[in-house]
């Protein structure tokens, strides 16, 4: 059974790859306004709920989000508020009733020392994927003009190990990071496409529990 310090542990080594599209594939974000609606929603969630957020993209039919909860417990109740208030927005103001999301979101969780940087690039690449733009820090709805242009915004809170692993100034390491997310590999983004279990060693995995459909740090046993 896992020590306190353990759990404490894994806590500071936790974070989640978080995943949600519309119903059906239908557009979630039809204006610049329904974008910025839903970041400034998730900005006042993520601090009433003390939630840390690194690395997201907002698509126009889904979202990735990479985020770190104090208390992962509260990961499904948080999510669902978010949704339901931003459903709600889109009732009122495009006058339509039924489902607006395709179900339940999807949450990964990604052990931080070893793949916080490979999935934060998975996410913000998504656009180039998508063949929206050319450069992902060119995509006005997600974290990679933070890291890559210094550009602040409502969400973003920098990657715990961004300075260590990215040195010099400030110039040259969003020169290093542009760097980093054009030498994106197939065999990596597979690791994040399905989110099919947890991304760590096996010690992480073995502190993990499932918990009705999420993983969530295991609780100290008697």
């Amino acid at each position: 059974m896992p020590s306190s310090a353990r759990t404490h542990q894994l806590k500071e080594s936790l974070v989640y790859h978080i995943f949600n599209r519309g119903d059906d594939k239908r557009c979630l974000f039809h204006s610049d306004d329904d974008y910025q609606y839903f970041i400034n929603l998730f900005s006042d969630y993520a601090k009433t709920q003390e939630v840390v957020i690194y690395h997201w993209v907002l698509m126009p039919n889904h979202y990735h989000l990479l985020v770190e909860f104090k208390e992962p417990e509260k990961m499904s109740s948080m999510m669902a508020g978010l949704s339901r208030a931003y459903v709600h927005y889109c009732h009122k103001k495009y006058n339509f009733v039924g489902h607006l999301w395709q179900g339940r979101f999807k949450s990964q969780p990604i052990q931080k020392e070893f793949y916080i940087f490979s999935c934060g690039r998975y996410i913000e690449r998504n656009p180039v994927k998508a063949n929206i733009v050319t450069n992902a820090w060119e995509y006005p709805y997600s974290s990679a003009a933070f890291y890559c242009c210094d550009k602040k915004d409502n969400l973003t809170n920098e990657n715990p190990l961004f300075s260590a692993i990215f040195t010099n100034e400030s110039a040259e390491q969003q020169k290093k990071y542009k760097e980093y997310l054009s030498a994106f590999n197939a065999e990596e983004e597979g690791l994040f496409r399905n989110m099919k279990g947890p991304c760590g060693s096996r010690e992480f995995q073995k502190r993990l529990m499932l918990n009705e459909g999420r993983f969530l740090p295991r609780r100290r046993g008697r």
